[in-house]
């Protein structure tokens, strides 16, 4: 059995970015709350581009379900491909809240609204 080479044209370096972690940091002043502001607008880009994407495809899809007139359409293929060369939603979300492009705010407890 031989061990498989190391191909670098395999590696996908377009979605691999060294983020400085005090910048993150500096963002919220928190690390974990940095993390979770990212992670809340990844899923809102994420949500956004699957309902772009499935509006799309479902431009292609042809009247019939039977299995013998299932076709490959290279227009739907290309749309396919293009969104998965797209960068991912964490990378989006991340450069948003480095550039200080999002917005987020903290939700107040019961508590703290009745001693206010």
């Amino acid at each position: 059995m031989s061990a498989k080479k190391f191909n670098p044209r395999r590696v996908q370096t377009a979605n691999l970015h060294t983020r400085d972690v005090q910048a993150i940091i500096a963002a919220t002043g928190n690390l974990y709350e940095s993390i979770s502001v990212i992670s809340r607008r990844s899923r809102q880009i994420s949500t956004e581009t699957k309902e772009e994407l499935n509006q799309k495809i479902s431009e292609f899809n042809v009247g019939t379900d039977s299995l013998e007139e299932v076709f490959e359409n290279k227009e739907q293929i290309e749309v396919s491909r293009q969104y998965e060369r797209m960068p991912k939603s964490t990378s989006l979300a991340t450069d948003e809240l480095m550039e200080g492009k999002i917005f987020y705010r903290y939700r107040q407890s019961e508590e703290r609204k009745t001693s206010l």
